[in-house]
């Protein structure tokens, strides 16, 4: 013990170990362009493989409404983990369409996902339980009781099976949120369109080349929303799965306004002014919401860190000429 202690503590070892971390720090800096991949490139083909499959799938049913889910046939789950999500009956235990349809909210649509999180809702809490369990019992973590260190592991288990829902939850979140963010600058780049002659497909296809470079996410709703347009039976069905996909209150509404166009024929681009005009405005309150929010956020650290060196530096001298330390 004590001649690794000797050798961790070398003055030679520790300078060749920053050495070597240096040299591989530079090789890594030198090699992660290399390997580094186009975020937008993989969303592209993934549209495409979803254009190929709803093209099958409207050939080998003519006429059906299909699921849209149903043509993701190049994402199926393979493997152990479909085997033991189908022994234990987790997509009837879990609500596998609730999932699917959270799955796809947060960018994720096909099987393989679907697979994974019925798997992770099945292994995490006992991942978290055990490793909870572990740490307290073993390792004597947290100085609790018997009965403490019982509670932190059920409450491990717990835990880890809420995790994975709050982990698609966030991506959600933070995927609404870059799409709510853009929102409107699409859709006055739609009426513009629109307004031009475009029709709809084509209008809706224009707008998601030339979002995709500020947000990836909304290119590839609008561009799975072109494919659905041309190959779902009925286009209803297009502008419903766009609502669904995203969950923003902007985008139903303007989904409202595309199928009523569609049903009963009155102009589109009145109704994409105002629908375009209203997104800015819940940009501008999101925004404002936020401002507002932000004095009582920096009251607590104004306190704990400004205060205190205010009043240091404030009474600091004369503290210091009152008990003599300074003149």
């Amino acid at each position: 013990m004590e001649q690794l202690i000797e050798t961790l503590t070398d003055r030679q070892f520790l300078i060749g170990i920053l050495a070597a971390v240096g040299a591989a720090a530079a090789v890594f800096s030198v090699l992660a362009p290399m390997f580094a991949t186009d975020p937008m490139k993989d969303r592209l083909k993934r549209v495409a493989d979803y254009k190929e499959n709803l093209r099958r799938e409207s050939r080998e049913a003519l006429g059906q409404k299909q699921s849209v889910m149903s043509g993701l046939r190049n994402n199926r789950a393979k493997g152990m983990g479909r085997e033991i999500v189908e022994q234990f009956k987790l997509l009837e235990l879990f609500d596998a369409e609730s999932a699917a349809k959270k799955l796809a909210m947060a960018g994720m649509r096909g099987e393989r996902p679907v697979f994974t999180f019925m798997l992770a809702r099945l292994l995490t809490p006992i991942i978290v339980g055990f490793g909870m369990g572990i740490y307290v019992y073993v390792f004597n973590g947290f100085e609790l009781g018997s009965f403490g260190k019982l509670m932190a592991t059920i409450g491990g288990f717990g835990g880890g099976f809420y995790l994975p829902n709050v982990y698609i939850s966030n991506l959600i979140t933070k995927r609404q949120q870059k799409i709510q963010l853009n929102f409107p600058d699409a859709m006055d780049l739609l009426l513009i369109c629109v307004e031009a002659g475009m029709s709809i497909e084509a209008a809706l296809q224009k707008v998601s080349e030339e979002v995709g470079v500020n947000c990836p996410e909304l290119a590839e709703e609008l561009a799975l929303t072109t494919a659905e347009l041309s190959y779902l039976a009925d286009r209803k069905d297009a502008y419903l799965n766009f609502a669904e996909r995203t969950g923003l209150d902007g985008v139903k509404a303007i989904t409202t306004a595309l199928i009523q166009s569609e049903t009963y024929g009155t102009p589109l681009g009145a109704s994409l002014r105002v629908m375009a005009a209203e997104n800015r405005e819940l940009r501008m309150q999101e925004a404002e919401k936020k401002a507002a929010a932000l004095p009582p956020k920096l009251t607590v650290p104004m306190i704990l860190f400004f205060l205190p060196v205010l009043f240091l530096v404030i009474l600091g001298p004369a503290m210091l000429r009152v008990f003599g330390i300074a003149e």
